[in-house]
């Protein structure tokens, strides 16, 4: 947690706000992720 989003446990379990932007910041990486897989995929079927 601390390394990935430099906030620490304690302080994302004490912090709406921060446990907020981590979640955010999780859901772009997300989304990003499945967009390099799905363009990986879509390279290696056609």
């Amino acid at each position: 947690m601390q390394q990935s989003h430099g906030v620490g446990y304690s302080e994302y379990g004490r912090r709406l706000d921060v446990r907020i932007q981590v979640e955010k910041q999780r859901e772009r990486d997300y989304e990003a992720s499945n967009m390099i897989v799905n363009e990986l995929r879509r390279k290696l079927h056609s």
